[in-house]
């Protein structure tokens, strides 16, 4: 689409209208939420295409309007019945880059901007031409910086652009193509009808009639349904039910008040704390095994195929580890370790949706094995779940030693035994990556960046643990190891597919995160060497491990 984007920046320019916008409060388009649309390959409830779409427009799904708070599917819904209605006009468009913002000269504290104010910026509108031009040269290029920025915001306006024209709103079903848009549809009497549905739904929306609006988008999903290319209603409803639930979310809400309850029972088996904890956690699981449960039913493969999906499967295998490890030791420890970590990552998969794409996305040509993609991904993923594991138990001990205090023996063999789930796991993984390789692509390794890396944090943890088993460090010197070999995965999980960008696997690359991402390897730096010498001022005596 990027380069279509000076083509949509000369229509809005040429087409904008002046008129102000009202987000109409007298005809609810709730029962827009269940009509299904094509869009990105998939087809999909409207509710959920309504979201994503003003997610990629502006970062959010629900902004203010007017004055008023309006939700996803009043907005795209109205630019769908009312295209002329000076959209243009409305603060839509997401300028997420303090630093663009203040090359441009922009606000530098707003974050969203009208189309008309961005295309009136000429400062804004060459870097958008000029990432525009790279990609028009050379499709594969990778863009960067402010370049990188510019054209993400050259991409929200030109898909503002699609939305005004009308091309983006695909409803008219086919069995064997891509769906319509009116007026390009067929004729035939399913085109006609169809027409008729959205004649009436118009009509009905500018005149505020909630029975006959209603009663349009009622036979509009009777017309989709006759087709038969639509997708079955019970998973369109679980879809919308998924979209509305956020199960993710009031997963870690559970989580993080399991380890507040932790931390106020420093708990034993035997406590009601620690107890209350162990349910709310496993409370938590349910829900965020339900959540993704919902997401194999709707997308028909396992979880794993994006960097937003990889981290809320994390999250769960964190969790999943913690709780059978508790169940067999009755220790807290684990739980105390799990519980930061899954917050940490729903967090961040909740709250940063530009970076983190929580779209449902059909699977790309290599990926199209569900055997495969269920061992091999299924299981490196599991593998940084316990390394995410032992990095919350490391985290634990290094906290006692940073405290004046000296960790178990148990804790460190806790610690041990998690490190051990993880290396079986990351190595099982690797091997059969490469029988998928060579089932793939006729070879089973060829040194691509994130074969490298999966290879190096192996290597890097069978160190640690053969450091463990020849003595070289004791339990102290695996804590250490726990957090540090974590950074390898973090990059061979995150660095491949976000910095350096290149390789094969490139249905999981992205964008974004880097200042954070560096921030926090910076903090376990000086987390580490905080806890070493710390335990250098220990009394000898008290030193164990």
């Amino acid at each position: 689409m990027i380069r279509r984007i000076p083509f949509l920046l000369s229509l809005l320019l040429a087409g904008g209208g002046i008129a102000p916008v009202t987000v109409r409060a007298d005809a609810n388009p709730k029962c827009l939420e269940t009509v299904v649309i094509q869009e990105g390959g998939r087809r999909k409830p409207f509710l959920v295409f309504a979201e994503e779409t003003l997610r990629s427009l502006s970062g959010k799904t629900a902004i203010s309007l007017d004055d008023r708070k309006a939700s996803a599917l009043a907005i795209v819904g109205g630019i769908w019945l009312d295209p002329d209605a000076g959209w243009e006009g409305k603060n839509l468009i997401l300028v997420s880059n303090r630093p663009l913002r203040m090359k441009a000269g922009l606000d530098p504290v707003r974050k969203l901007f009208s189309p008309r104010e961005l295309l009136a910026n000429p400062v804004l509108t060459a870097e958008i031409s000029a990432a525009a031009e790279m990609k028009r040269r050379d499709p594969k290029a990778r863009l960067a910086g402010l370049t990188k920025e510019a054209s993400d915001v050259g991409m929200r306006i030109g898909l503002l652009g699609e939305l005004l024209q009308g091309s983006a709103y695909r409803l008219l079903p086919r069995a064997d193509s891509p769906w319509t848009v009116l007026p390009s549809g067929p004729e035939g009497k399913e085109a006609r009808r169809y027409e008729a549905d959205y004649e009436a739904l118009k009509g009905a929306w500018g005149r505020g009639d909630q029975a006959a609006f209603d009663a349009a988008a009622n036979d509009l999903r009777q017309v989709q349904a006759l087709s038969g290319a639509t997708p079955p209603p019970w998973k369109i409803g679980l879809e919308v039910l998924y979209q509305k639930s956020h199960p993710f979310r009031w997963a870690w809400i559970l989580y993080a008040a399991a380890g507040v309850i932790l931390l106020i029972s420093r708990g034993s088996w035997d406590r009601t704390g620690y107890r209350a904890a162990s349910v709310l956690a496993g409370c938590g699981f349910l829900l965020q095994a339900a959540g993704l449960a919902s997401r194999v039913l709707i997308a028909g493969r396992p979880p794993v195929t994006n960097m937003y999906e990889s981290v809320i499967w994390v999250a769960f295998g964190t969790i999943l580890f913690a709780l059978l490890f508790e169940l067999r030791y009755r220790a807290a420890t684990f739980l105390l370790g799990a519980v930061p970590v899954a917050v940490a990552s729903l967090i961040l998969a909740d709250s940063q949706p530009v970076i983190l794409d929580t779209s449902i996305h059909p699977l790309t040509p290599v990926l199209r094995d569900n055997f495969w993609l269920s061992t091999h991904v299924l299981t490196i993923t599991l593998s940084y779940a316990a390394f995410a594991l032992a990095l919350g138990v490391g985290h634990v001990a290094l906290l006692t030693v940073l405290r004046g205090g000296n960790p178990s023996a148990d804790l460190y063999a806790y610690l041990y035994k998690t490190l051990q789930v993880g290396v079986l796991l990351l190595a099982v993984g690797t091997i059969l990556g490469g029988v998928w390789a060579n089932y793939s692509w006729g070879r089973f390794w060829d040194w691509d960046p994130k074969e490298t890396w999966a290879l190096t944090a192996l290597l890097g943890y069978l160190f640690l643990l053969h450091g463990r088993i020849s003595g070289l460090w004791g339990g102290f010197g695996l804590a250490v190891g726990s957090v540090l070999a974590f950074q390898s995965v973090l990059m061979a999980w995150y660095g491949v597919n976000f910095v350096l960008g290149a390789g094969l696997h490139s249905y999981g690359f992205g964008t974004g995160g880097f200042p954070a991402v560096a921030a926090y390897v910076t903090c376990e730096l000086l987390f580490v060497a905080a806890a070493v010498i710390a335990r250098k001022k220990l009394p000898a005596a008290a030193i164990r491990g």
